[in-house]
């Protein structure tokens, strides 16, 4: 493989792209193919830290459905993405990828607690840091904790791997008239109310000047593609 771009890069990957078509639960199927593609990363040279949701398993208030305390339902969406780092953890140890996980909660008998410094040290010796539980903090998504732990760690980019290949004008599954954007700013994303984040992680990203692409993870190779600064799917930038 030629150099890559990014010699430091925060991945978010989504809980229900891991649960392939199931949406729900794992697909290990899934996990293998994503952790195949972060090990040549590394193997690169490329230093990884990774945001996980956890969707598959519960999303917080959307899940809770109104009848369940906002803040409660939300800390069972922080477990829900710890399920997810362990199982990436396991699959990314079984091909020789040192990993760390390190959780906004602490829960010091299965991960290590979020501690900047001891996280940016892990990405200095070529380990791969899961950052589980968000924020660790009610009323924020994760990809607010992505751009969060991005600042964190000075990440040159965020890979946002979703489940549609880029940002479009208008959601494509409902209007076949949508465009699909190759490049856009992050006043328009804000202007444009288009779904690419939430609005506090869109905003976080622009304060900080952390550009950010966004790819299907269908093909994980699009991984590889955007640590190489190859055109996949659509950047935003400030």
């Amino acid at each position: 493989m030629s150099e890559p771009q990014y010699k430091r890069v925060l991945l978010k990957l989504s809980g229900e792209a891991l649960a392939g078509e199931a949406s729900r639960g794992l697909d290990f199927d899934v996990i293998g193919s994503v952790c195949d593609v972060i090990k040549k990363c590394v193997a690169c040279g490329v230093q990884i830290g990774i945001v996980v949701g956890g969707g598959n398993f519960w999303r917080g208030v959307k899940d809770g459905g109104g009848k369940m305390e906002r803040t409660r339902a939300d800390h069972m969406g922080m477990l829900a993405t710890t399920i997810n780092a362990l199982a990436l953890q396991d699959a990314l140890e079984q091909r020789g990828v040192d990993v760390r996980v390190q959780t906004a909660i602490e829960m010091n008998k299965i991960a290590e607690p979020y501690i900047r410094s001891r996280a940016t040290r892990h990405l200095e010796k070529g380990r791969v840091v899961i950052f589980g539980c968000g924020t660790g903090c009610p009323y924020f998504s994760t990809d607010t904790a992505a751009v969060l732990r991005a600042a964190e760690i000075e990440a040159a980019i965020i890979l946002l791997a979703k489940n549609i290949d880029g940002v479009y004008s208008a959601d494509p599954h409902i209007d076949p008239s949508a465009v699909k954007y190759d490049a856009i700013t992050y006043d328009e994303v804000l202007a444009k109310h288009l779904a690419v984040m939430d609005l506090t992680a869109t905003s976080l990203a622009m304060e900080n000047d952390i550009p950010v692409v966004v790819f299907a993870l269908a093909d994980p190779q699009n991984i590889v593609r955007a640590v190489m600064g190859e055109a996949v799917g659509t950047v935003v930038t400030k």
